[in-house]
């Protein structure tokens, strides 16, 4: 089995919890020799809200410095701005991409987005919940939408091969993105709000507007987003979200964007090993494995290739 997971806050816990990568404690399990398949993982340094833009700025920067670090110890090869995702993916058990959870982190300075994608940064969630400079948060009330920085920021994001990301952002920001990009943008940690009925979820629209721009969507394990009754969450909704958003003619749309070790999961999930399980679930609901191989890591080693090939500068 192939695996790319598009978000987890595993390099987050690392940082400000002094851990290694592959501690116990983490969601997000190093493959080793016995595991049988290989992953790449995208690692995403969360910005709490409630930061600092110098505090975000500061803590981007530990974290850059950590994943370096960790990653050489623990083999895992950081895929670098220039490498070519294909090769570095099927030759390692164990690869990483650099991601921001926040765009805040930026600290209101264009020229940052540079120097991010100098670091090897691959995508940024333009927001979390609430308001930064770039525009608004899903738990925002009243959303204004794009910032003047903010169409700033995504017109530098693209020209320096970085993908923009609007998981968390409010309908209105949403919106605005989809008006000014110019290039396939993403939802990396996001569910369908047809199924259940959270803020945080895509509408049937916004799916299909990701979709018909060949972007790509990564459903998320957080219980609040799977299921309307979150206790009893478990992994069959995790199947639930994807046929929906398969029937929506997501067939080269939909991926995984799991959020461990940034949220609670599925009573029946408790780390990133048990990926196997779900896709033997799939397999067991008549998918034919063409399609979940699609699911799994086609969709967004795909999109990630083109993306790159696609770079404006």
């Amino acid at each position: 089995m192939r695996l790319i997971d598009l978000h987890c806050d595993t390099l987050y816990k690392s940082v400000v919890n002094n851990l290694p990568l592959d501690d116990a404690s983490m969601d997000v399990k190093v493959l080793n020799s016995e595991n049988d398949y290989h992953k790449l993982q995208c690692y995403a340094i969360w910005i709490p809200d409630y930061f600092t833009g110098d505090k975000a700025e500061e803590l981007f920067f530990k974290a850059e410095k950590r994943l370096a670090e960790e990653c050489r110890r623990c083999n895992i090869s950081l895929i670098g701005k220039n490498d070519k995702i294909v090769d570095v993916f099927h030759n390692n058990k164990n690869s990483a991409y650099f991601t921001v959870e926040n765009g805040l982190a930026l600290n209101g300075k264009i020229e940052n987005i540079k120097r991010f994608s100098e670091a090897g940064v691959k995508m940024i969630t333009l927001t979390w919940n609430e308001k930064n400079p770039i525009g608004d948060g899903a738990d925002v009330l009243s959303p204004e939408g794009i910032t003047p920085f903010g169409r700033r920021a995504v017109a530098e994001m693209e020209k320096y091969n970085i993908i923009v990301d609007v998981s968390h952002a409010s309908d209105k920001l949403f919106y605005d993105v989809a008006e000014i990009s110019n290039r396939p943008f993403v939802a990396s940690h996001s569910n369908s709000r047809e199924v259940t009925a959270h803020r945080r979820n895509l509408t049937d629209e916004q799916f299909q507007i990701i979709s018909e721009n060949g972007g790509i969507v990564g459903i998320n394990f957080y219980k609040e987003f799977l299921s309307d009754n979150p206790e009893k969450s478990n992994k069959y909704d995790i199947l639930r979200h994807t046929e929906h958003f398969l029937a929506l003619g997501g067939e080269n749309t939909v991926c995984f964007g799991s959020d461990f070790d940034g949220c609670d999961l599925p009573i029946d999930i408790v780390s990133s090993l048990q990926m196997n399980e779900i896709y033997e679930m799939f397999l067991r609901h008549n998918y034919k494995e063409s399609l979940v191989r699609k699911i799994f890591y086609e969709n967004a080693l795909k999109f990630f290739e083109n993306f790159d090939n696609q770079r404006i500068m």
